[in-house]
């Protein structure tokens, strides 16, 4: 069975790992294409793909792999030989449950220590890519923008010799308002000794410049200068068009939370805690400190025209607001409640910079939160796939990869979903962290639980038959109430045409 199950598992596991491959290729595909990359830089990007992607593709290849191995079995008949033989369901299984146990415990410390230096590096290279020139690769018969602030338009090229025919080539490096415009009858293109400038050559051509900026001037000294017309016979243009591909220093995702392992996030968590109650703290003894009265000059005016038993009631903190109010004059009433209002809208301003303050390192908080919850669920997700897909794949027994790639497919999206749900909750912070993160994993382990009971009590929960027969007991029933309905609904019909 463990030899069985090994190879399913690999063979899954491969499958998975291909498919959400391609699908984060795809994601990605517009950093790839047209960036003229090296054979080099493209496996080493697909390297740390296949890596990132692991955590969704483990626990997707043991339910396939628990779901195929058992489904074998009881399509063979050798589960109901060994039942028979008086071997227990969860002896059958127990070689698979320390085979899948080891494989948890190997996520773990795969998702601790491989996984974040690869994503520093996955990511890194990502960056990087972004940030690289296009493969020149001029078009026919439009315009190509790969080059930054210039448009060209070719409408024929000589594949032989290189030369492109009929060019037109926007120049608005300068700005919209100040663009060049140059024709030409042929041109070509070279690349620098070190790859970092692109000199366009034109034949034959003109150039029609917008003097925008110089007719303003111009206009002060009652001089029009509208446009700059040239004509050349041959014309040089330097334009930077670094192509060589530069990677980016790793450090600037060392303090990310994807880089960094459970003894990393934890302190990073306990650090940035520390930092955010103390800061908590002191914003709340400034809300406190900042009374309505006595702090500056205004108030101090108001105060001086008091009565002195007031003035001193005000200053010790014992006083009747109302009634403090009613004794002030008009104008006193009316500046006094100017000088509240800007108060309130001070302290407004004051404390939603500090929530802003504070949502910044809450949010670090999180983040961090959730990638070390992360690395706990993924190993107990391998866990509860294997006891959904060994019993499911006892009970509905059929092999092959029909039946069990329909009902793995169809329960990993279950689990996506769920637990995708879950991410965003927390991430969002309407959820506590602990709750969205193991959220899929509380829906599905009561699943596992029933459906090992069901399992281990040989329950025919699946078996079409047994259902045929349910219907069959409740087909006279049913029919009962249909024709009850039916009469009732031409009794109402005729209770409304009398």
């Amino acid at each position: 069975m463990l030899k069985q199950f090994l190879g399913l598992f690999v063979l899954t596991f491969m499958i998975c790992i291909f498919i959400l491959l391609m699908q984060f290729v795809w994601m990605h595909v517009k950093d790839l294409v047209g960036k003229g990359v090296g054979i080099g830089v493209l496996s080493e990007f697909f390297v740390y793909a296949v890596i990132s992607v692991v955590p969704l593709a483990l626990p997707l290849a043991i339910l396939l792999a628990s779901l195929m191995t058992f489904g074998n079995l009881g399509e063979k008949v050798e589960l109901t030989a060994m039942k028979a033989a008086g071997v227990s369901l969860f002896r059958i299984m127990r070689p698979l449950i320390i085979a899948v146990a080891t494989i948890s415990v190997g996520a773990f410390f795969f998702s601790n220590y491989v996984l974040p230096r690869s994503q520093v590096k996955l990511w890194t290279l990502i960056f990087s890519l972004r940030q690289k020139s296009p493969e020149l690769d001029i078009p026919e018969g439009e315009f190509y923008d790969g080059i930054h602030g210039i448009n060209i338009y070719v409408r024929h090229k000589d594949k032989q010799t290189g030369a492109l025919k009929d060019m037109m080539i926007y120049d608005l490096s300068k700005g919209f308002n100040n663009a060049t415009v140059m024709v030409a009858d042929s041109g070509r293109v070279f690349f620098s000794e070190d790859n970092k400038y692109l000199l366009l050559v034109l034949y034959s051509g003109e150039s029609f410049e917008n003097l925008n900026q110089k007719q303003q001037n111009a206009t002060k000294t009652r001089e029009r200068v509208p446009y700059r017309r040239e004509s050349f016979k041959e014309k040089h243009m330097l334009i930077d068009f670094d192509t060589e591909f530069s990677r980016y220093d790793e450090s600037i995702l060392h303090d990310q939370h994807v880089s960094k392992n459970v003894r990393q996030l934890v302190h990073s968590i306990d650090s940035v805690d520390d930092v955010a109650h103390k800061r908590s703290r002191e914003q709340s003894e400034q809300l406190i400190e900042g009374k309505y009265f006595g702090r500056d000059r205004k108030e101090g005016l108001i105060l001086d025209e008091v009565t002195a038993d007031n003035a001193q009631a005000i200053k010790d903190g014992e006083f009747n607001p109302d009634s403090l109010l009613a004794s002030l004059n008009v104008a006193l009433h009316r500046r006094s409640l100017v000088i509240a209002i800007d108060k309130a809208r001070q302290m407004r301003d004051q404390i939603d910079y500090n929530a802003m303050l504070l949502d910044d390192s809450q949010r670090y908080i999180r983040k961090h939160e959730m990638e070390l919850h992360r690395k706990f669920t993924l190993a107990f997700a391998c866990l509860i796939f294997f006891f959904i897909g060994a019993p499911l794949g006892a009970i509905i027994r059929k092999g092959g990869l029909g039946v069990p790639v329909v009902i793995s497919v169809v329960m990993f999206v279950i689990y996506y979903i769920i637990d995708n749900t879950g991410y965003k909750m927390a991430r969002e912070g309407l959820w506590p962290v602990w709750a969205g993160l193991w959220l899929s994993s509380a829906v599905l382990l009561p699943i596992g639980i029933f459906l090992t009971y069901k399992a281990a009590t040989d329950s025919a929960l699946f078996r079409p038959e047994v259902w045929y027969k349910y219907l069959e007991k409740i087909t006279p029933y049913w029919t009962k109430l249909v024709n009850i309905i039916k009469n009732k609904l031409k009794l109402v019909k005729l209770s409304k045409k009398t």
